[in-house]
């Protein structure tokens, strides 16, 4: 075990942004299977597009701009005494978290090759409960991350925890907007 955390270390080092990229993509397709496995009950079968979509965003996206967004965190607001854990955790529930959703929701949504209008009508109907539902998860697994993980750490910390968070991401990224069964009947008709 200590030989794959050193070389995880070293590909961090080596190529951070990448390897930031890649841990997101396996917290992300995890996330989505076990999801899809365990949690659905709708009864369909694994969809295998949904894990890829689900992982590449974790891979383009979170991967991504999580790595430029905690570093320019860091590089603001460094150190971990209380009030400056507090800036980043309110800084990252309050701007990031809304921003993130947006980008989830956007990024499943072009994928999904959906309209903008479909895109507007899922924000309307789910960004606030993925807001507020992160707001249990993310504030104490946050104030744990940039008062003890180093930041080269990170990401991986809160892909350990995203894997859970990202089943009910998952779940609520795919979960069908009151309209999109109405477009559906009409497209058949």
């Amino acid at each position: 075990m200590s030989g794959i955390w050193a070389k995880y270390n070293a590909m961090l080092e080596a190529q951070p942004l990448l390897t930031k990229a890649l841990t997101s993509f396996t917290g992300f397709t995890i996330g989505d299977i076990l999801a899809q496995n365990f949690v659905n009950d709708d009864g369909k079968p694994y969809d295998v597009m949904r894990t890829v979509r689900l992982g590449s965003f974790g891979f383009f996206i979170h991967g991504t701009t999580g790595h430029y967004f905690y570093g320019f965190l860091d590089s603001k607001f460094p150190g971990t005494k209380p009030l400056t854990v507090a800036t980043k955790v309110l800084i990252d529930q309050t701007i990031w978290n809304p921003i993130f959703g947006l980008m989830f929701f956007g990024y499943l949504n072009v994928m999904e090759g959906k309209s903008f209008e479909d895109y507007k009508n899922k924000i309307k109907a789910d960004l606030k409960t993925a807001v507020m539902g992160s707001w249990a998860v993310w504030v104490p697994a946050h104030t744990i991350n940039f008062a003890f993980i180093p930041p080269q750490q990170r990401l991986l910390y809160i892909n350990s925890i995203q894997i859970g968070y990202n089943v009910f991401l998952s779940f609520l990224g795919n979960k069908k907007v009151e309209g999109d069964a109405e477009k559906k009947e009409e497209k058949e008709l």
